[in-house]
């Protein structure tokens, strides 16, 4: 690793930043009753796991679509990191 490129602790700490803000952009806060993302990233590797409980009545998207959003957003802003 070269001067230049993020700590683990950056990439991470993106991930998890772009992820939350994907889900509460697409849900009030209110309406979410456990959110939880998990990202590692060891040896170049990147990895997120999203879940996200809302209420059934709760109008919006589903769920399972906001989560794969929400990790594939985080992936893109660790690419856009990077690339800086």
């Amino acid at each position: 690793m070269t001067q230049d490129e993020p700590t683990d602790e950056e990439v991470v700490q993106t991930a998890s930043d772009a992820a939350e803000g994907l889900i509460f952009s697409r849900y009030k806060q209110s309406n979410v009753r456990d959110c939880d993302v998990t990202v590692n990233f060891e040896d170049g590797i990147l990895e997120v796991d999203v879940y996200i409980n809302v209420p059934d009545d709760v109008a919006g998207p589903y769920p399972e679509q906001v989560a794969d959003d929400a990790a594939l957003t985080a992936q893109q802003a660790v690419d856009e990191l990077f690339e800086e």
